[in-house]
């Protein structure tokens, strides 16, 4: 069994810098984690004490059935991918891939035989007779894979491995990383600031911020319900509109309000908003849950386009939303708009988020 597990984790630069801040987490044997938040979030410090290349300050890091905190990195059983590939510039692919299983005396026609193995998985076969520089950022990238799984670890790292790579081959490369992972299910930890890559690899996904964890959930629970408001922005692209509005409760109907927009909201988010009567709130809405148009009765309002971003597939607006701010829409390819246009936005029934102006977390039923 390889299960990761941290307890406590904390580490410090000094008296100065808490990178890392009581971070517990469990990951199963064979289950691919993603680590995601924006720089300086602690994530690939995390990564890292794993490994074994950073000291822990305190707390304990467990794989499988050993503590590892004061194991060398050689010791731990892990293969690691870095950013920057890590190749040796002056070997072929093939002897690169070699290099770690002939430091640990490996016979030559084993070596082999995990070489044509991972070749195989990776379409590296044409280039083992090749060096580095001959090849090109996502080929790099998939001998340094290769390298990972010749050596067999029960750990898999990866430290922002595609950071480098071109939108398309960001894309190619995160589909060889899935496949990868269900021809070979191991212990998968991957660290990255973009959401999308921690969304469409990770079994779950781990939010951090300031050295704490926020969120960890399937990519559906941390999208869904998030945990605050911090989360609710970071994941989502376009991120989720903020609005600051106040509840009023009158007549038995509960609507929250600001400059140009008032909203009646269902019976379950009156219960949850009814503590609140009178008092401001913070109201979240996602791009994709908008649409131009009248929508259900009391969920509709206006608003004055300023950006028309026209992506081919789909057409985003930023709209202002009376002197309060931008309001960010999604909204069909073939749509006729400009800016300046005024437009009616409706919101779809049951998916608003409100969160608490002081503590950031979600107000609930």
């Amino acid at each position: 069994m390889a299960a990761i597990s941290l307890s406590k984790l904390n580490k410090h630069y000094g008296s100065l810098f808490h990178a890392v801040k009581d971070v517990d987490l469990e990951i199963a044997d064979k289950e691919f984690v993603a680590l995601v938040g924006p720089s300086g979030c602690g994530k690939s410090t995390t990564l890292r004490m794993i490994a074994g290349l950073e000291d822990i300050t305190s707390g304990d890091i467990r794989i499988g059935d050993r503590i590892v905190n004061h194991l060398p990195p050689r010791d731990r059983d892990i293969a690691m991918v870095f950013q920057n590939y890590a190749l040796y510039q002056h070997m072929s692919v093939y002897d690169n891939l070699a290099f770690g299983l002939r430091n640990k005396k490996t016979p030559e026609a084993e070596i082999k035989a995990a070489i044509d193995r991972a070749a195989g998985m990776l379409g590296l076969h044409e280039l083992l007779a090749r060096k580095p520089k001959q090849l090109s950022g996502g080929q790099q990238q998939r001998v340094a894979l290769g390298r990972c799984i010749v050596r067999n670890p029960e750990v898999f790292l990866f430290d922002e491995p595609l950071s480098n790579l071109d939108a398309k081959l960001r894309a190619q490369m995160r589909i060889e990383i899935k496949r990868l992972h269900a021809a070979i299910p191991t212990t998968s930890v991957f660290v990255t600031h973009d959401q999308v890559e921690a969304m469409t690899l990770g079994d779950r996904v781990v939010i951090m911020r300031d050295g704490r964890v926020q969120q960890v959930g399937t990519p559906l629970q941390v999208y869904g319900k998030p945990a605050n408001k911090f989360v609710a922005g970071f994941i989502g692209a376009p991120a989720m509109n903020f609005v600051n509005v106040t509840v009023r409760t009158e007549g038995g109907a509960t609507a929250v309000e600001a400059t140009g927009l008032k909203l009646t909201v269902g019976e379950a988010y009156a219960r949850a908003l009814a503590p609140y009567n009178g008092k401001p709130v913070i109201m979240g809405a996602r791009p994709e849950h908008l649409a131009l148009g009248e929508g259900a009765a009391g969920l509709s309002f206006d608003a004055h386009v300023e950006v028309v971003e026209q992506l081919g597939s789909e057409i985003l607006l930023e709209t202002r939303l009376g002197s309060h701010g931008i309001t960010v829409a999604r909204v069909p390819a073939e749509t006729v708009i400009a800016s300046g246009d005024q437009v009616r936005v409706s919101v779809q029934p049951g998916r608003l988020h409100f969160f608490d102006t002081e503590t950031e977390l979600p107000i609930t039923g």
